[in-house]
């Protein structure tokens, strides 16, 4: 996609430092953190939305997944606990067209969030 945030991002037109990259996806820090550690986890297969993902793109999110585990557990804050985001379409918070694990950890999470 041209005009996606996170596809320009990926392909290194817009800079930014990965703190994570493997062959399915890249990650990052947000830009507006809500806790210590706010990362976002972003495919390098341009999907749109968990809504329009297909069974494919759901073998690249199963393994994504486990990569973020794997990744809370070598920083240390697996066993403290952390939190998984996706937001889904406008009423669901989703900004970035290009779909998006948001991992939070660091602080005590609340629910409802906030």
């Amino acid at each position: 996609m041209n005009d996606c945030l996170f596809c320009k991002i990926i392909s290194g037109e817009i800079p930014s430092k990965f703190v994570y990259e493997d062959d399915l996806m890249v990650a990052f820090n947000d830009i507006n953190p809500q806790a210590p550690i706010h990362l976002l986890f972003v495919p390098k297969k341009h999907i749109e939305s968990l809504d329009t993902a297909d069974e494919n793109d759901f073998e690249i999110l199963k393994k994504m997944l486990k990569s973020i585990k794997k990744y809370a557990q070598n920083e240390g804050f697996s066993e403290d606990g952390y939190r998984i985001v996706i937001n889904v379409n406008k009423m669901g918070g989703q900004e970035v067209y290009h779909i998006h694990f948001h991992l939070v950890a660091g602080r005590q999470m609340q629910w409802p969030p906030g």
